[in-house]
């Protein structure tokens, strides 16, 4: 299977053979748990400490005071204190620092899920579900020439997306969302938007240049992962390729 190269003008310059991989089977149950495991490696663990709310001398009173017989303290207001279901006491069931919150997923598994998220980054009707938006000429996979990778500036990256089709998916990509429910008031207040991909051979400058368009990730081909590929579990990202990108899949032994 063949595929055209485009310059960095959006002109078609050659044909080149595509790897085996972008033939490879669709496997969305391999992916979301490889995606979902990269996620929950991230996640620190959380809990409180076993002496909160427990630092007091209150202990419970005898009957026939009148009174609840609750842990109260012995000098002072004589408010209650300690138990869990006063003001100041220990939480009844906290969460452990203990608990196992990251998944596992075999290395092999992994790589299924890496070549199955790679194939279908060629599949247009597959990025089209995912609602990326580009040019109706646009041909999949976009494979561009390594040029692309000494470009500086971001007015020129600008240019380069204006010309592959793919710039109407970074205006996208602008608009955000507030989120519902009590995440607006712990860090993550808006919802953005996940652009193009571009998966580079080498890094000549292009990273600083693209990395401040919205949405827009670089990586290296060797660091690619399922969840680059994949964000949110959802396979089919809108995904520019270098030709040394294309040739490093060729070479490498995992990819074939």
């Amino acid at each position: 299977m063949k595929s055209n190269v485009y310059s960095i003008t959006g002109e078609k310059m050659k044909a080149i053979d595509l790897p085996s991989v972008f033939s490879y089977e669709y496997r969305p149950d391999l992916i979301k748990r490889a995606v979902l495991a990269s996620i929950t490696h991230r996640i620190q663990p959380w809990g409180v400490s076993p002496i909160a709310g427990r630092m007091t001398s209150a202990h419970p009173r005898r009957k026939n005071l009148g009174i609840s017989r609750v842990p109260r303290m012995k000098s002072g207001p004589r408010r209650a204190a300690f138990a869990p279901h006063v003001v100041g006491g220990f939480v009844a069931h906290p969460p452990k620092p203990w608990k196992v919150i990251s998944e596992k997923i075999n290395n092999k598994e992994r790589t299924v899920a890496i070549k199955s998220a790679i194939s279908i980054t060629g599949n247009k009707e597959m990025v089209m579900s995912r609602g990326h938006r580009f040019s109706d000429k646009v041909e999949f996979p976009i494979i561009v020439e390594n040029k692309i990778q000494t470009v500086k500036k971001t007015k020129d990256t600008r240019e380069i997306f204006k010309s592959l089709g793919v710039w109407d998916d970074i205006i996208r990509s602008k608009s955000r969302t507030i989120r519902a429910g009590r995440g607006k008031m712990r860090g993550r207040k808006y919802k953005n938007k996940i652009g193009p991909l571009i998966v580079i051979g080498k890094d000549a400058g292009i990273m600083k240049a693209a990395r401040n368009h919205p949405g827009v990730d670089i990586v290296m081909v060797d660091k690619l992962s399922a969840e680059h590929l994949a964000p949110g579990t959802h396979a089919g990202r809108l995904t520019i390729w270098t030709e040394d990108a294309i040739k490093y899949l060729s070479k490498n032994e995992v990819f074939k």
